[in-house]
């Protein structure tokens, strides 16, 4: 009972680390996988709430860059597209991450800083 019970937590904790990016607030979806991160002890969630904040950090890099080429027509696809992935890529980590919540989950073409 207990196995499930852990197993139940490491997928409601994974899942919040990456379905906090659909919170409004910036602060508070980067607040829920830092406290998660430190919280836990669960290796498989510190993985999950690490890779969802490299994502975070990411997407912000790539606004930021956006925002930059905006004077230039490519800043305009660049940042659409960039708002499509931060619809479906947190969406497809959700899934993953509930799917099979023995692996953590890890976005594609993203720098991991953390």
């Amino acid at each position: 009972m207990s196995n499930q019970h852990d197993l139940d937590q490491r997928k409601l904790l994974s899942a919040l680390c990456h379905g906090s990016i659909f919170l409004s607030s910036v602060i508070v979806s980067v607040a829920i996988p830092i406290a998660i991160l430190f919280v836990t002890d669960d290796p498989i969630v510190k993985a999950n709430a690490k890779e969802a904040l490299n994502f975070h950090i990411n997407l912000y890099i790539y606004a930021f860059v956006s925002i930059l080429l905006i004077v230039v027509i490519i800043g305009f696809l660049f940042l659409a597209i960039l708002g499509m992935v931060s619809l479906i890529m947190p969406i497809i980590a959700l899934i993953k991450v509930l799917d099979d919540p023995s692996q953590p989950y890890r976005y594609p073409f993203i720098f991991r800083l953390i």
